[in-house]
């Protein structure tokens, strides 16, 4: 009974949609029972000592205090318990998450930019030849320029959206940025969260196992409108989603021809 409840649900964590997730719902049952323990562990502590140091056992106060070591062999033990927990959990946990990167490079996936900005998110996608354009930031002409350089080839079939489009059962990195202040961008469904810092593209990596629609937030304070700031994001197809980044490709490439040939005519 204990292994088949969904322990998550009963904590009020939302649906998993990524494949890592589980392992980070996990952890936080883990933490949570550990949390449990400690509870019940100092509320029997505090009973005892409400019982052995009760006014009428102890009608005068003693000022020697402890004068055994048992306290100092509790808080070194409490130490060794949490240095186990730090290393035996957490720093493997980071340690596989980050050797797994090299591999979800080599396994064809999306590939996003995604700018942060005062108060939303912008998406640049890298078109149909897969290569992003080339990013000049001393171009930021207004909050959420993805800074493409224009006199860059690779960037003519790159576009830009305003919803995080993603197909399902298929590697994603997203490339964080920001134009203004820091920021973080958080999926909850997707367990996965990354600060979007100015002047950086910082990776972050996930596969999308279910379909959804759902909202991603901001989870850094950063302004007035911060309550507000939130995206749009997608999971639809593999199918759909080629369809869609082709045609949103093909349009883009159209404008960046249309606009080359209107300079090349003015400079005539």
């Amino acid at each position: 009974m204990f292994v088949s409840l969904n322990w998550s649900k009963w904590l009020g964590i939302p649906e998993n949609f990524s494949e890592h997730g589980s392992s980070v719902d996990h952890l936080i049952d883990i933490t949570h029972w550990f949390m449990f323990a400690l509870f019940i562990g100092w509320t029997l502590f505090f009973l005892v000592c409400l019982w052995k140091f009760r006014a009428s056992k102890n009608p005068k106060a003693s000022y020697h205090g402890v004068t055994n070591h048992v306290s100092s062999h509790l808080e070194i033990g409490v130490v060794i318990i949490e240095a186990v927990l730090l290393l035996g959990f957490a720093f493997p946990l980071w340690w596989e998450r980050t050797d797994q990167f090299d591999e979800v490079q080599q396994t064809d996936p999306v590939r996003v930019r995604v700018i942060g900005y005062q108060f939303g998110f912008n998406y640049h996608y890298p078109g149909e030849d897969g290569i992003f354009g080339r990013i000049d930031r001393t171009r930021v002409a207004a909050v959420g320029d993805p800074c493409i350089d224009p006199d860059d080839p690779n960037g003519n079939d790159d576009f830009i959206s305003g919803v995080l489009k993603l197909p399902v059962n298929r590697n994603s990195i997203l490339q964080i940025t920001s134009t203004d202040v820091i920021h973080n961008y958080s999926i909850v469904p997707m367990r996965i969260q990354q600060d979007a810092i100015p002047g950086q593209d910082i990776p972050m990596w996930f596969k999308p196992i279910k379909q959804l629609e759902t909202h991603v937030i901001c989870g850094q304070l950063c302004g007035e409108g911060h309550a507000n700031m939130k995206g749009f994001m997608e999971v639809i197809s593999d199918k759909a989603f080629r369809g869609w980044a082709a045609e949103q490709s093909a349009t883009a490439l159209q404008k960046s021809k249309a606009s080359q040939g209107a300079a090349a005519l003015a400079q005539k």
